[in-house]
């Protein structure tokens, strides 16, 4: 079956150079970006409900850009003034700069890892006397409480923001050639928002273990899967894939 339309379910990149749009030319296929999940904040109440004082704590430990807009939205709204000696430990570069939004960067004490928990730990492991807060989502991989426990620093985790199923009612009556999946939370919209949902010709294209494995456990035929030594990205997945299914 040759490959016209596909929908990746996340936000539309906002770079215009995004190797999407290199692709939708190249191949001639129509791609369409529509989120299936999408982060809501949960209120200063709730915050305060799992007992944080941020007073308390002297390091901030930033996982997202997500993280940085509210954790600054929550501090504003219980009026708590963000002191200029307070640490940030950020996950990546990008969301190091992301901070620039709320602080001035050059005045402020950052340490920034390069693009895993696993980087940013010696960093933490370095400072181990400082109280740690964790803002992040509903959704924390894993890995990174039992990294803190091992580090055995004092630090706590808050919950600041939830990953919210986006209703996709518009799309009952739509097909697609190829659905594109980055997390688990994807697969699950997916299905809760079309229960009835059947795969039939549609071609199932996912991201990352943890992706694959939400995708076997509904019952999905996982067709091209991404990174891999030969598609590292998600797009070079794609282009592989498409280049010999319409060469047919």
């Amino acid at each position: 079956m040759k490959v016209k339309t596909i929908l990746v379910s996340q936000p539309e990149p906002k770079v215009e150079n995004s190797p999407y749009f290199e692709l939708e030319e190249k191949q001639k296929v129509k791609i369409d970006f529509i989120p299936f999940i999408h982060v809501e904040g949960v209120s200063s109440k709730e915050v305060r409900q799992q007992k944080v004082d941020l007073t308390k704590y002297s390091a901030i430990i930033l996982t997202s850009r997500n993280a940085v807009d509210h954790f600054f939205r929550i501090a504003e709204e219980l009026r708590f003034k963000v002191p200029d000696t307070l640490k940030y430990f950020c996950l990546s570069e990008a969301v190091a700069y992301y901070l620039q939004k709320y602080v001035v960067y050059r005045k402020r004490k950052i340490y920034v890892g390069k693009r895993t928990f696993a980087d940013l730990s010696p960093l933490i492991k370095k400072y181990k006397n400082e109280k740690f807060l964790l803002p992040s989502s509903d959704m924390l991989k894993p890995d990174v409480p039992k990294t803190l426990d091992k580090l055995g620093v004092e630090w706590k985790q808050a919950t600041f923001y939830k990953t919210v199923v986006s209703d996709l009612s518009n799309l009952r009556d739509v097909t697609y050639d190829i659905l594109v999946f980055f997390s688990p939370s994807g697969i699950k919209s997916l299905f809760e928002n079309f229960p009835d949902f059947e795969q039939k010709e549609t071609k199932i294209a996912v991201f990352g273990n943890t992706t694959i494995k939400a995708a076997k456990e509904h019952g999905l035929t996982v067709n091209i899967k991404a990174p891999t030594p030969d598609t590292p990205s998600m797009t070079m997945a794609l282009q592989k894939y498409i280049a010999e299914a319409n060469k047919k």
